[in-house]
């Protein structure tokens, strides 16, 4: 028998943003736990990835947004971040939209920052977790 408390995972996309022919889904929600799988700094508009780190950065952190509130939560919810970025360089860009994002320095996710070989024009990627609180 299922524990009444526990449900089955509902996937959540982002119009406009895919991962491409994988049959990812850009997040996952079971009950107030919300999961990313790798959110991309596509922009929503064209499916692309600009060439740039600051656009890919700003776009990043806006799809995450979306995901969040598609999944009925916002960045308050949100209790960790991953970040991947394909070299240092782009941690400025990252830092700058995670200020904007949690300007508070006493009310931000953990976050680590790990540098990996991104895929093709990839500079940049995240994975969060959302505990979603009663509005």
């Amino acid at each position: 028998m299922t524990h009444p408390t526990l449900r089955r995972p509902r996937s959540i996309e982002v119009e406009g943003v895919t991962h491409g022919a994988a049959p990812i889904p850009m997040a996952a929600r079971v009950g107030n736990i919300l999961m990313t799988s790798g959110v991309l700094g596509k922009d929503p508009a064209t499916d692309q990835l600009p060439a740039d780190g600051p656009s890919q950065a700003r776009f990043l952190f806006q799809n995450l947004r979306t995901v969040l509130a598609n999944g009925g939560a916002t960045l308050d919810d949100v209790v960790r971040i991953t970040v991947f970025v394909k070299d240092n360089s782009q941690r400025e860009a990252i830092n700058a939209e995670w200020l904007q994002c949690f300007p508070d320095p006493h009310d931000r996710p953990a976050r680590h920052t790990q540098v990996v070989d991104l895929p093709g024009t990839m500079l940049v990627q995240l994975e969060a977790m959302a505990v979603v609180q009663e509005r």
